[in-house]
């Protein structure tokens, strides 16, 4: 039995990375999909890889946008089950050289955005009086630090503080709204800041090696399945142990 079948789902931030990893894990246990970022050629060749998906191209910081993300997946499957609220950027950038537009920028998108992309799919969800929203936030912030991302940091755990406020509002409605917390996993934004970046990381993970997208999407099928109805409010940590240990120069 896929744990996902006929269910439909909306995925921002679909076309690369973690969201990239949910829509396919998501697309293999039946799931009906709505793929969402700015990139539409990258959007249309992933939605021709699914079954049953679509894509639109919309910015989760812009006003309407998701609003018309939400009206296309009613006109095509006429319900909307799950919201993955994944899109976000993460620029370094020390505080003192840090300017308002990168800050703001940041904001806008990973955590204004979660705002607009929940508010979206919440009449649909009420009228149905179900569903699932899952959102991708990082152990920065919420229970890290990490020099260089401030305005990443304030922006996560500013979701902590939305998810559980929106959980206890929408709980009436049977909507579970829940977060998921990655530690380092391997993308291309990981990557691209070098070998020395990435042993820096490993050393402080007890786990010995980086987290994978599919690992991430595996437990964001979790919350969107029905086996989490009953949790809600939460936001769950996936990071190979990093954030357990007092200090990181004790050997493991």
């Amino acid at each position: 039995m896929k744990r996902l079948k006929d269910q439909v789902v909306i995925v921002t931030g679909a076309s690369k990375g973690i969201g990239l990893e949910i829509a396919k894990v998501f697309s293999r246990e039946g799931a009906k999909l709505v793929l969402v970022a700015r990139n539409e050629k990258q959007l249309k060749e992933l939605s021709t890889q699914l079954e049953d998906a679509i894509y639109v191209t919309a910015d989760v910081s812009k006003e309407g946008h998701m609003d018309k993300v939400a009206e296309a997946a009613l006109k095509k499957w006429g319900k909307i089950d799950v919201l993955v609220a994944n899109a976000g950027i993460c620029l370094e950038m020390r505080l003192e050289e840090m300017t308002l537009e990168k800050w703001q920028e940041t904001i806008d998108v990973d955590l204004t955005g979660v705002f607009l992309s929940v508010k979206s799919v919440i009449p649909a969800m009420k009228q149905r009086n179900k569903g699932k929203v899952v959102v991708t936030s990082s152990v920065t912030g919420p229970v890290a630090a990490m020099p260089g991302f401030s305005h990443y940091g304030a922006a996560k755990s500013g979701i902590s503080g939305f998810i559980r406020t929106a959980a206890i509002e929408l709980a009436k409605y049977q909507i579970n709204v829940n977060s998921i917390e990655p530690g380092n996993i391997i993308s291309e934004g990981m990557l691209a800041l070098g070998d020395e970046h990435v042993q820096h990381h490993l050393r402080a993970i007890p786990w010995g090696r980086l987290g994978t997208g599919e690992e991430v999407a595996y437990l964001a099928l979790f919350l969107a399945s029905k086996e989490s109805d009953y949790i809600t409010g939460q936001g769950i940590v996936i990071d190979g142990g990093q954030t357990l240990p007092e200090s990181h120069f004790i050997p493991y």
